[in-house]
């Protein structure tokens, strides 16, 4: 779903363009779905396969705190939804602005932990089998947290304008739901990386 297409004017037919941007956006997450399926399997497959150090356990902290920050931004992603939903421009604004500040802190703490492990571990793509796979996997959940992030910075933009209005609920919904599906992603290659995988 392209950016332009979230806050489009909406027209006589809003219930209709909002099923189908609904309709659009579960289609693109059951696609990703099977990709973060395809990547989540091949890291659980080779766990413990390589011929050299380091080991997850030597090198991986859990990121807590960036968890946490993550998902709390799906509970305010929804305040901010059920807002405009209601109408409560400043209210979906500060809401708004709130689930991309987590989101930032948990993209900053990603970008903190990979300069660790590159630069201080001298851990990379190369070094081993787990090093392929956790770059793969942690990178693919890190792409989509800044398309996501993107989007919505896109989207505070237009709501500082006053370009967000409540008849734009819908389509802000369809947003939303992606950034859900990001979020439920980060459960699944926590566990698989930061728990299974230790």
């Amino acid at each position: 779903m392209s950016a332009s297409a979230v806050l489009m004017p909406s027209s006589d037919h809003s219930q209709q363009n909002l099923s189908r941007g609904t309709v659009g956006m579960v289609c693109l997450i059951l696609g990703e779905s099977a990709i973060f399926a395809i990547f989540v399997v091949a890291y659980i497959f080779y766990i413990g396969k390589s011929l050299s150090g380091p080991t997850p356990a030597q090198i991986l902290d859990l990121p807590i705190f960036t968890t946490i920050c993550l998902l709390s931004s799906s509970l305010t992603i929804w305040r901010a939804e059920v807002a405009l939903h209601h109408g409560a421009l400043r209210r979906f604004t500060v809401w708004w602005a709130l689930t991309i500040l987590l989101a930032s802190i948990f993209l900053g703490g990603t970008a903190r932990e990979w300069q660790h492990l590159i630069v201080q571990d001298g851990f990379t793509l190369k070094t081993n089998l787990f090093g392929t796979t956790f770059y793969s996997l942690v990178g693919l959940h890190a792409t989509h947290v800044v398309v996501g992030l993107a989007m919505m910075v896109l989207v505070l933009i237009f709501a500082l304008m006053g370009k967000v209005q409540q008849h734009h609920a819908g389509r802000v919904a369809a947003l939303s739901l992606y950034w859900h599906f990001v979020d439920a992603v980060w459960v699944v290659v926590f566990t698989v990386v930061y728990v299974i995988g230790r």
